[in-house]
């Protein structure tokens, strides 16, 4: 999916499924703003603009690492997020253009 692309009913449920889910939904909430939800761990790469490792992604939610990169991946098939390697770590972002896209969408076409 690229930034410009419009959201398709295949997309819109795909999106809809993976926020439907309370933790995938809470993650989405706190990487809206990383400094605040996660300034209690030592960053490894900026958060704005790498995102959040994801091994303090699953320390904050208490979750084990697998249902968290799953999460992720989750997220991040339904073009919500952004991964980043840094070394051995994966960062996630919000998509903010997807995200901003995704509500004009549903603004026009529900």
């Amino acid at each position: 999916m690229t930034a410009t692309a419009d959201w398709d009913a295949a997309q819109l449920i795909e999106a809809f499924k993976a926020l439907g889910n309370p933790a995938r939904l809470q993650i989405m909430q706190w990487l809206k703003d990383p400094e605040e939800h996660f300034g209690e761990y030592e960053p490894i790469a900026d958060r704005r603009s790498v995102g959040v490792c994801v091994t303090h992604i699953q320390a904050k939610a208490g979750l084990a690492q697998s249902t968290v990169s799953s999460y992720m991946s989750t997220l991040e098939r339904a073009g919500l997020v952004r991964p980043t390697r840094v070394g051995k770590w994966t960062h996630y972002r919000r998509d903010e253009e997807r995200l901003a896209q995704l509500a004009r969408t549903i603004g026009t076409a529900l």
